[in-house]
C-alpha cells in the first residue's frame, strides 16, 4: 500500500493558531510517499532513506520506546523538559506514530511489515513534513490491514503523535496536509478556500537551529495578552478576503504586515530580516512560513510573492538562498 501527502507553507495566523486565532494555510507539490509492505518475520522494518536509517525493530522495542517517549511527553508538559528532549532522532516519529497506531486499535500482528518512507519535503522548515508522515504512516498502515478509519479518528490519532513533535499543535498542518488546497481555520472549525494563482516563490533559508515546539514555548507570553492576537486575527482575515477577491497588491499588503507581527515575535532572523527587506524595496512581498527560529541566522521556508523573478532569483543568488516557484496542491492525502 503507497500513500502520498503533500507538504504545506502556513500564509498566515502562525503562532496566533495555537490560541484560537484564524489561520491560513496551503498545500503545496511537494511530497512524502510511504510505502508499507508484508514482512514474513515478526517485526517492523523501516527504510527511512531520508534519513539514512535502515532498520529492524521488534514489536516489544516498539512498546518500549512508545513508553519511554510518553513518559518524556509527561515530564515536558510538567515542565521538567524541553520539547527537544522528547524526541532526540528524527525516526523516532516515525516509530512512535506506529506505536500509537497499534496501541489505539489493540493491534497484535502475527506477521511483520515493512514500512519505506521517501521524501522531498525539507525536514524542519515549517513545511509541515511531521504532519505528512504522520498522516502518511497512520493511512498507509491502516489500509495494508484493511483498517476503516473515520477522518475525525484519523486526525486524533495524527494530533496526539504531532504533540510529541511540536509540545502542543493546533492541527492546522494536519488538516491542510489531509485536504489539500488552502485551509482557513478558526477555534479547530476549517473551511476550505481555491486555491490562488498569484505568483509565489519558496526560498529555503535553511534548517533553524530552534525546533517548532521550542519556538511555541519562546512566544507563549506575548499572547497573554489580547492585543497582539487580535492583530494576527486582523491581518490573517484581510489575506483571506484578498485571496477570495484575488487582490494581488492586497495580498501583498497583508504578506508585509504579516513579517511585521512575525519579527515583533522575535522569530525572525536578522539575516531574513534583510533579505525580506530587499525583497519589499523590489515591490515584492515575503514572509516566512514556520515558527521561525529563536537562535541562529536560518528561519526555513520564505514565502515570497512577486512579478519579478529575475530580480528574486538574483538577490537569493546573493544570500545562497534555494528558490523554487510553487503551486498549491489541490489534493490532499491519497493513495497512489
Amino acid at each position: 500500500m503507497k500513500v502520498l501527502a503533500p507538504a504545506k507553507l502556513i500564509l498566515s495566523g502562525e503562532h496566533a493558531v495555537v490560541y484560537g486565532r484564524p489561520a491560513l494555510a496551503m498545500a503545496i507539490s511537494q511530497y512524502v510517499t510511504v510505502t508499507v509492505t508484508h514482512e514474513s518475520l515478526p517485526h517492523i522494518l523501516f527504510d527511512l532513506s531520508n534519513l539514512a536509517y535502515y532498520r529492524y525493530l521488534s514489536f516489544d522495542g516498539l512498546r518500549r520506546l512508545k513508553k519511554r517517549i510518553k513518559s518524556k511527553y509527561h515530564r515536558f508538559i510538567q515542565g521538567d523538559l524541553g520539547i527537544r528532549d522528547v524526541l532526540k532522532k528524527p525516526f523516532e516519529l516515525v516509530q512512535f506514530t506506529l506505536s500509537l497506531l497499534m496501541e489505539v486499535l489493540q493491534l497484535s500482528l502475527s506477521d511483520g511489515i515493512k514500512v519505506e518512507v521517501r521524501s522531498d519535503i525539507p525536514i524542519g522548515c515549517g513545511m509541515g513534513s511531521s504532519a505528512a508522515i504522520i498522516l502518511s504512516i497512520i493511512v498507509a498502515i491502516s489500509m495494508h490491514l484493511r483498517i476503516k478509519l473515520s477522518t475525525e479518528k484519523l486526525l486524533r490519532l495524527a494530533l496526539q503523535a504531532e504533540n510529541i513533535q511540536h509540545g502542543r499543535s493546533s492541527g492546522l498542518d494536519l488538516r491542510t496536509v489531509l485536504q489539500g488546497g488552502v485551509a482557513y481555520m478558526c477555534n479547530h472549525v476549517v473551511e476550505t478556500r481555491r486555491a490562488t494563482t498569484m505568483p509565489l516563490y519558496l526560498v529555503n533559508t535553511g534548517v533553524p537551529l530552534s525546533t517548532t515546539g521550542q519556538c511555541v514555548e519562546r512566544v507563549a507570553p506575548h499572547f497573554r495578552s489580547q492585543y497582539l492576537g487580535d492583530e494576527f486575527s486582523s491581518v490573517t482575515n484581510r489575506m483571506d478576503a484578498a485571496l477570495q477577491t484575488h487582490s494581488y497588491l492586497q495580498f501583498q499588503e497583508t504578506i508585509r504586515a504579516n513579517h511585521r507581527l512575525l519579527v515583533r515575535l522575535g522569530v525572525v532572523p536578522e539575516r531574513v530580516q534583510t533579505f525580506v527587506a530587499q525583497i519589499e524595496a523590489q515591490a515584492g512581498a515575503a514572509k516566512i512560513c514556520g515558527a521561525g527560529t529563536i537562535t541562529g541566522e536560518q528561519a526555513g521556508a520564505v514565502l515570497v510573492v512577486t512579478k519579478n523573478k529575475p530580480a528574486l532569483q538574483c538577490l537569493c543568488a546573493q544570500f545562497s538562498y534555494a528558490c523554487t516557484p510553487i503551486d498549491c496542491e489541490p489534493r490532499g492525502l491519497r493513495a497512489i
